[in-house]
């Protein structure tokens, strides 16, 4: 796959110091060592009869090593002239019985159990990596699509909490109180029968590891992973200030020495894969990597944002047209293009960040060239450290997946890259505020990416985060297992959701969800596995997909798909040729909306019935949570 972009910054993985451990022996089954025992005890006999020539192999000894007290067993040359065919026949049938031997023993001696590796973006459109359309480099994520898989029709939950919470338990949000969906107890404990994935692969031998943002509530470390970096500070790319290492709070970057976050959660990252491989190389593991990248505030390298300069400076209609043709040709997209919604700006509005922000900014997509030429510029600029941001979070993957193949992990790794929503219209101040003197993507400034750009980021599809249509809610899904996954560069259509992730994780590990958890009965899993997806079949039809977030609602049922905005009518859309959600059939189609309005009714209902078993007693709040923001209520 060739994309156009821009020239790669000068260093690479291969000037990193990275560790890697002993290669491990396999361990042999216990069949296989008997099957290698009396394999080496007949070529011992053969070597005597026949090597040694007539009567090497007396009858004492035969009878000794064999408990065959039958005189004459081995009488002068007979045994060598017959019976050595005989060995002979036993050793060839033995060579090919040894590897059969070991396939059907006990589990221990089973496929070995991969190690998993999810990384997750904030705020990434469907279109902005190379990979899925895009102008932007990431070749490190490219070369996992190449080699691996890319899942076409893959979902979130349009925003970032609730996409962790549905990622990491297997419910939909809703279901665990993990949304604002619910008044009665409103986001805040889930029930107490919801054990998170890294404590459910604890039965197999997993150990887990977090690095990034956590944005779930309670601390990491009782959920089961073994070591943690939990960035709270969502506001300053250069400097955090409030970030822990296993629950314990890290001294705040000082101004003088800033280090960029997305470099730091890389570095955790990879020294949780060096401490495993050098104290538990023995065992799986699950890493679970949260970039905050390309959330706003827009931050990046001043030497990385450069590259992109001059790039978008050609406009958004442009770069968006030139995505959907890649994708066309690629064949990730047969929709139409979606066209821009100019009335729909942010979801929520802040107009003093207007006025912080200068006369550059603006709030709807309108046409490029009825922009003024400093909003132009000013545009163009926020594009271009979106795209750094993007650029240097795959360099870090690089140095990530350079790790797993220092320490021998990469083949036995099932990799799978995402994001927890579409990309933002949001236009807001907060953190330490903006300085419009500033270079832009500088640590004094506060930029949000905006609906014009948003739409481009999201391309083909409608909207963005924090509504359900198809913009807000699709994310590219890149998977890589070579040892597990024979395709390369092979696209899949299987529909899948976040809520997919743990079921398809345990189904890899051969874990069992247990049936009751502190006293409550566990119910059933609401995703379903996408192993069979990964190894070449089809995970084949489901049920449905759900979503409601700020009232912002939609249900997919085959290729059907009904969704409304928040105080909207029901739409209706044939997503077989129309992810664009270009043509509503409502009208054309009353008792198919009904039916589908009836069915995510009863799915409400049930998760809402659902969210308030079990409650759990009051946990700590995030470290930082509920701090005021310099501007407007959080993101």
């Amino acid at each position: 796959m060739n994309y156009h972009r821009p020239q790669q910054r000068a260093g690479s993985v291969s000037d990193r110091s990275l560790y890697a451990p002993p290669k491990i022996q396999a361990v042999i089954s216990v069949p296989q060592r008997i099957a290698t025992a009396i394999k080496l005890q007949l070529q011992f006999y053969y070597y005597c009869c026949v090597q040694l020539g007539r009567g090497a192999c007396n009858e004492g000894h035969f009878a000794r090593t064999t408990s065959l007290r039958t005189k004459g067993a081995c009488k002068r040359g007979a045994f060598a002239r017959t019976g050595g065919f005989f060995v002979i026949a036993i050793l060839l049938l033995l060579q090919r019985a040894a590897p059969l031997a070991a396939a059907d023993s006990t589990p221990s001696a089973a496929a070995p159990k991969p190690n998993i590796v999810f990384i997750l973006a904030d705020d990434l459109g469907y279109s902005d990596l190379g990979c899925y359309g895009g102008e932007i480099a990431t070749p490190n994520l490219d070369s996992l699509a190449k080699d691996g898989l890319r899942f076409t029709q893959f979902y979130n939950t349009a925003r970032c909490w609730p996409t962790r919470n549905a990622l990491l338990s297997g419910y939909y949000a809703q279901a665990t109180k993990s949304d604002t969906a619910y008044k009665a107890g409103g986001r805040g404990s889930r029930p107490r029968w919801v054990g998170l994935l890294p404590e459910l692969l604890k039965p197999a031998g997993y150990r887990s590891y977090h690095s990034g943002k956590w944005h779930l509530v309670g601390p990491v470390l009782p959920t089961g992973f073994d070591h943690s970096y939990q960035l709270e500070d969502h506001n300053h790319y250069f400097g955090p200030q409030n970030h822990l290492a296993d629950g314990k709070p890290l001294p705040p970057t000082p101004a003088d020495q800033p280090k960029y976050v997305t470099e730091t959660i890389a570095d955790y990252a990879i020294e949780h894969l060096k401490e495993h491989a050098a104290e538990h190389a023995g065992k799986p593991f699950f890493s679970y990597v949260a970039f905050t990248t390309p959330h706003f505030p827009l931050h990046a390298p001043a030497e990385d944002v450069a590259r992109y300069r001059e790039l978008y400076r050609q406009g958004w209609e442009k770069i968006r047209a030139a995505r959907y043709e890649r994708m066309k040709q690629q064949g990730l997209t047969a929709c139409e293009l979606s066209q821009p919604e100019r009335d729909l700006g942010p979801p929520y509005a802040f107009p003093d960040a207007m006025e912080k922000l200068g006369p550059g900014e603006a709030n709807l997509p309108l046409p490029w060239d009825s922009l003024t030429a400093e909003q132009q510029e000013f545009q163009a600029a926020k594009m271009a450290v979106h795209a750094a941001m993007i650029d240097v979070m795959d360099r870090e993957i690089g140095r990530i997946i350079a790790q797993l193949k220092a320490m021998n992990a990469f083949d036995d790794t099932l990799i799978l890259f995402a994001s927890d929503n579409g990309a933002s219209a949001e236009i807001m101040v907060r953190g330490s505020g903006h300085d419009p003197q500033a270079s832009p993507g500088s640590a004094a400034t506060y930029l949000c990416l905006g609906p014009g750009w948003s739409t481009v980021s999201n391309t083909p599809h409608r909207r963005h985060k924090t509504w359900v249509h198809e913009g807000g809610v699709s994310t590219p899904l890149v998977a890589h297992w070579p040892k597990g996954i024979s395709a390369r560069g092979e696209l899949r259509a299987d529909v899948g959701h976040v809520v997919d992730i743990v079921p398809t994780a345990l189904e890899l590990a051969g874990v069992t969800l247990p049936k009751e958890r502190e006293g409550f009965a566990v119910p059933p899993l609401q995703g379903r596995s996408l192993a069979a997806a990964l190894t070449g079949k089809t995970a084949g039809d489901r049920d449905f997909v759900w979503w409601l977030h700020e009232d912002n609602r939609a249900i997919r049922v085959g290729n059907w798909k009904l969704v409304a905005a928040k105080g909207d009518p029901w739409e209706l859309y044939d997503l077989t040729s129309d992810r664009s959600e270009s043509q509503n059939l409502a009208a054309a189609n009353p008792d198919k909306v009904r039916e589908l309005a009836e069915l995510w009714q009863k799915q409400h209902d049930e998760y809402a019935a659902l969210s308030v078993t079990a409650p759990s007693p009051d946990v700590p709040k995030r470290p930082g949570a509920g701090k005021k923001a310099a501007a407007g209520k959080k993101k």
